[in-house]
């Protein structure tokens, strides 16, 4: 019995050259082109916003838009590497992921390049990588590595849900050390969010949770300027010239978005009133530009990304592929909790922190190491098919 439509991707993903002509879908092709759309939006939201401060700093209005291209084709060629290599291969090698992103970190203390008073990235040639952006995903890695091997010990036994949790302290030391506030609250949510589907008891996740918390609000007030960011956060007008400006521009930009927007381009916020306006407040731009509905049509994507990554990680361990489904949902809740906080950031909700809008903000580290786990999850979605693809031909009539 042959199913149509198996062969050829299925060889391709192989390595196979010489490839059916048959043809099933062996990926969600849905979520293939709400990836796309991400991306598209965010070249085209990165090109409008970067223009005026790359005038300024370059003399060349479209100097973020060239770099942002680069590196969406750099994105390509790795996704095509990366879409090749069996979900195996990462589940064997994450341990080796885990050390090295470590040892980036410990480097990026001593030799890092430092950007507004953070020491994030280490420069290789033309190139500045943060480890901060990679130690995401190896630790995502590593930890649904570790609960497919000891997923009985973290349901049962105290110290089989600490253990992980240690690494993730381990880490938020080093990423503390840059200062790296929110990729610190970003690994510690998802790890609890994924011991706790994983089947750890109730009392030890609110108990880590307390604990979390508390450690969260020493660290705000142990720092003058997250005190200064919390407080402005809370009334922004109060001081709309000093710690509270950033914030009164965002808003500005979407009360002047209206249902409609400004039309694309025609943002006023972008033109140096509000820093950082084509990274981390990208979305206020969105906001002026498109109005409502673009907010709305980011939001409705972005979900839809993250509601087929926790269904094809519950998909994954239905079938028993545990590390595939693990590290699905963990990158179902990664990209989830990073939007909601540069949204919620952006718009008043939380408070500010220097975390990019996944696939839409300008970001090299952050484009590629998202575009990477993404690229996974279509790997994943593959191994999936293909089992119940096998299954049903391998059952009789």
């Amino acid at each position: 019995m042959t199913i149509p439509g198996f062969g050829k991707f299925k060889n391709w993903l192989a390595g196979n050259v010489e490839a059916d002509t048959t043809d099933i879908v062996m990926y969600d092709r849905t979520l293939v082109w709400m990836i796309l759309g991400l991306t598209v939006i965010g070249f085209i939201m990165v090109t409008s916003a970067s223009m005026p401060v790359g005038q300024r700093l370059a003399k060349d209005p479209f100097i973020f838009a060239q770099r942002d291209a680069i590196y969406l084709g750099l994105c390509f060629f790795l996704s095509l590497i990366t879409l090749r290599i069996p979900m195996a291969f990462w589940q064997r090698y994450s341990y080796v992921m885990l050390f090295g992103t470590i040892m980036m970190l410990v480097v990026v203390l001593f030799v890092g390049s430092s950007v507004n008073g953070a020491s994030r990235w280490v420069a290789i040639g033309p190139l500045r990588i943060q480890p901060a952006e990679l130690s995401k995903l190896s630790f995502f890695c590593y930890l649904s590595s570790y609960l497919v091997r000891k997923v009985e010990e973290v349901r049962n036994n105290f110290w089989g849900f600490c253990k992980p949790m240690g690494v993730m302290i381990a880490l938020a030391i080093l990423l503390l050390a840059q200062p790296d506030l929110g990729t610190v609250i970003v690994l510690f949510v998802t790890t609890l969010t994924l011991l706790f589907l994983a089947g750890a008891k109730l009392w030890q996740f609110l108990a880590i949770i307390g604990c979390g918390i508390f450690a969260v609000c020493v660290l705000i007030i142990a720092e003058p300027y997250r005190i200064r960011r919390v407080t402005s956060f809370l009334n922004p007008w109060e001081d709309p010239f000093g710690s509270g400006y950033q914030l009164t521009q965002s808003l500005m930009a979407f009360g002047r978005g209206d249902f409609f927007g400004q039309g694309l381009g025609n943002s006023v916020q972008k033109l140096e009133y509000l820093p950082e306006a084509h990274t981390d407040f990208i979305f206020s731009i969105i906001a002026e530009e498109l109005g409502y509905f673009g907010v709305v049509l980011v939001l409705a994507m972005v979900f839809f990304v993250a509601f087929r990554a926790m269904m094809i990680g519950h998909w994954a361990l239905q079938l028993d592929q545990r590390f595939s489904g693990f590290l699905a949902c963990a990158i179902g809740i990664w990209f989830s909790f990073q939007a909601f906080i540069n949204v919620g950031a952006a718009a008043g909700i939380l408070p500010t922190k220097g975390l990019t809008l996944p696939l839409v903000s300008y970001g090299g580290s952050s484009l590629i190491v998202m575009s990477t786990a993404i690229v996974l999850l279509l790997r994943i979605d593959y191994e999936v098919r293909l089992a119940k693809a096998q299954a049903f031909v391998r059952s009789p009539k």
